[in-house]
């Protein structure tokens, strides 16, 4: 356990200071298919867009980051078949008009170049699902709502892929780890305090409650909702704890965790609430954010958030993946801040991209004749070990997005680095840079990996 803490905190405390030497390299993890076609002299572009500067910015701004180090990788490594790779992405700031307007000039500009297309967002994904499908144009996506990968019915899946488990699912596997742990969640009475779109608000259908209550967890019927741009939600959390909720659960990311955290330690009940969920508030920006306030133990206030967590994560330093990627955030001086799961997902989208690109043009016997509809195809048999472990990227009998799922708890790294701390006294402190300090957030799984239920009907 030791050197999985140390590893983390000498990243926090030493990112972007460059390896020591060659030995130190690690290979390339994924065991991606053999090109049986020369592409040199070819490009193979990234495509992708999105929020980069609105509500979404402190988690997606990394996975430019990504990019632009797996395409230096790969450009330094002779390519892929010989072929070069680029980006070519555009900011929309969380903008659907701005969105459809991005989606018009890259199809109208890329034309038949743009068959894989990496988005952000489920409201993005919601926006352009008709369209993907009509331009035939397949696209990957960390997490979407059932809208986007399945319709409005909930039963046809489109051209979106994506990497996470529906977040409606996400929360019945929440419910499951609640019912199976009653020292923890005594009486459980869950109250969703959440944004009001379409991130926000999965996991609020009736499905779920009726799947909780099936557990023994009892889901309020009506969401307290805020908006990204709020910074006081002192009303919707107090409306939800009149109502019973003894566990706040979010589908916000970077400041609305941190913000709904930071006010159950306003008032004095961080230690009667307990909160949760859905990936995104693992994240690094929230373990950063959450530290405008401090819990009654001195931590600050996302100490004990739980979290969905179906990915490897940077602590986890014994997998080939999180050691490669690692080793190129470390070599491209990033920042502490970059070090979250846009960064790690960015390069797993990219290992989909060049795995699919590899099989499709075995297949089809070129770049120039790769289709959508080739790059689909091959998704759909695909039975991948993103990044040679990173996720699983298996699509069987029409899923669009991805069957497993862990639960993970957010702490604090004590200042001997081998666990979490109980309080500041204990706690690693390194400089803010601005006179102040900084706790290190540790991302702590709980469970193995599992199915998650299946509850979008």
């Amino acid at each position: 356990m030791k050197k999985l803490f140390t590893l983390l905190a000498l990243l926090t405390l030493l990112a972007g200071g460059a390896l020591s030497s060659a030995q130190d390299m690690v290979d390339y993890p994924s065991d991606l298919s053999e090109c049986e076609f020369d592409l040199t002299g070819e490009t193979i572009n990234i495509y992708h867009f999105g929020d980069l500067s609105g509500p979404y910015a402190f988690i997606t701004q990394p996975i430019v980051s990504a990019i632009s180090d797996a395409v230096d990788y790969w450009n330094s490594h002779g390519g892929v078949c010989g072929a070069e790779l680029a980006q070519v992405y555009e900011d929309t700031g969380g903008n659907l008009e701005a969105t459809q307007s991005a989606y018009d000039r890259f199809t109208s500009e890329y034309g038949d170049d743009l068959d894989i297309l990496l988005l952000y967002s489920s409201s993005d994904g919601e926006l352009l699902r008709e369209q993907l499908a009509e331009d035939e144009i397949l696209s990957v996506i960390s997490a979407g709502s059932i809208e986007s990968l399945y319709g409005e019915d909930g039963q046809t899946p489109g051209w979106l892929f994506a990497s996470n488990p529906l977040y409606i699912n996400q929360f019945g596997f929440f419910c499951q780890f609640v019912a199976d742990s009653p020292d923890i969640f005594p009486d459980p009475v869950i109250g969703f305090v959440t944004w009001p779109n379409a991130f926000g608000l999965a996991g609020t259908e009736p499905a779920s409650a009726e799947y909780c209550a099936g557990l023994g967890v009892e889901v309020l019927p009506d969401p307290q909702l805020f908006l990204p741009t709020d910074t006081d939600i002192l009303t919707q959390v107090q409306n939800a704890i009149d109502e019973g909720a003894n566990i706040l659960y979010t589908n916000s990311l970077a400041s609305g965790p941190a913000l709904l955290a930071g006010t159950l330690a306003d008032l004095g009940m961080e230690d009667d609430i307990k909160l949760a969920g859905v990936n995104w508030v693992m994240d690094t920006s929230v373990g950063l954010l959450g530290q405008r306030v401090l819990k009654s133990n001195g931590l600050p206030a996302v100490d004990g958030m739980y979290g969905s967590m179906p990915f490897l994560w940077w602590t986890e330093v014994q997998n080939p993946a999180i050691q490669f990627v690692t080793q190129q955030f470390t070599a491209n001086q990033r920042g502490p801040a970059e070090q979250n799961i846009a960064y790690l997902l960015s390069w797993g989208s990219v290992d989909i991209i060049i795995e699919t690109i590899i099989r499709a043009v075995n297949t089809v016997g070129s770049l120039a004749d790769m289709t959508g509809a080739d790059a689909k195809a091959i998704v759909e048999s695909m039975d991948y070990a993103v990044l040679g472990g990173l996720i699983q990227h298996h699509f069987a009998e029409g899923m669009r997005d991805a069957t497993h799922n862990r639960i993970a708890v957010m702490k604090f790294a004590n200042a001997t680095l081998t666990g979490p701390a109980t309080g500041p006294e204990d706690a690693m402190l390194i400089p803010d840079g601005a006179g102040g300090h900084l706790f290190v957030p540790l991302v702590l799984p709980l469970t193995d990996f599992m199915p998650v239920p299946q509850l979008r009907g």
